[in-house]
């Protein structure tokens, strides 16, 4: 780190942590401040049909890609190469993996991008930092298929796990390692770049709603519904019988 550029401090230092303290403090600024806001704003009402594919398609392709950044970047190459996992098997692996994710997710995209460009009533709902959100998320998407699949699967490969890795768990214990990132190709700092930069504007947006999945759901109690008895029916007004009845009062 002592021989790293000013640049380089701020993008590979500076950068991760201001993002990690304005995610912080801007979702405790969000829920204090705008709770009625924090939502995904729904547009279901507005348009169902190409929400209906590709919402599901995005979210599931998100979940596997995090998944494999989790296994990737966060658990070192020595603990795989100590399980019996080769490099060679491990890399073909995380590529074919990491290839489906980003088929599902840029499926997803585009349509969900679609719905909220071509869509008057969706587009009328969307905010800007919501835009610059679609924007990053288009980068950090890009920039990190093009690597899995051009360089890792049908290139010479790449092995991130000796640079990136490194820098990205040594921000958690506070020691990032500047000179393996400043080492690693531009197109991979690219999409570290754009990923803090979604953190940063992520407590400002529709992203949010990702922290409010209603897990409470799995121990509710049961929903009851009951079909209505249609054989018994209030007297109709003008036949003898009660125009208005008590609440709780039985037909």
């Amino acid at each position: 780190m002592t021989n790293a550029s000013t640049g380089e401090l701020f993008l590979w230092v500076g950068l991760p942590y201001l993002a990690l303290g304005i995610f912080v403090v801007g979702h405790i600024w969000r829920w204090r401040y705008d709770q009625f806001g924090w939502t995904s704003r729904s547009t279901q009402l507005q348009e169902r049909k190409l929400l209906k594919w590709g919402s599901p398609i995005f979210h599931y392709g998100t979940f596997a890609a995090i998944g494999g950044h989790v296994i990737g970047v966060l658990i070192p190459e020595s603990v795989t190469r100590a399980i019996g996992i080769p490099e060679n098997v491990y890399r073909w692996f995380s590529a074919g993996a990491g290839t489906l994710a980003a088929v599902l997710v840029i499926g997803g995209v585009i349509v969900l991008a679609t719905r909220r460009l071509t869509v008057p009533r969706v587009r009328a709902t969307t905010a800007s930092v919501d835009y610059l959100a679609l924007v990053l998320l288009l980068i950090v998407i890009l920039t990190g298929v093009a690597p899995t699949v051009g360089v890792n699967m049908f290139g010479h490969g790449y092995d991130y796990r000796s640079t990136v890795a490194p820098w990205f768990r040594g921000l958690f214990i506070g020691s990032p390692d500047v000179t393996a990132i400043s080492t690693a190709p531009v197109i991979y700092q690219v999409h570290a770049t754009a990923a803090w930069m979604i953190w940063i504007v992520w407590p400002f947006s529709r992203l949010v709603h990702a922290w409010s999945y209603p897990l409470w759901y799995l121990w509710r109690p049961y929903v009851v519904y009951r079909s209505r008895d249609t054989s018994r029916r209030p007297s109709e007004p003008g036949t003898g019988g009660r125009k208005w009845r008590k609440i709780g009062a039985p037909y």
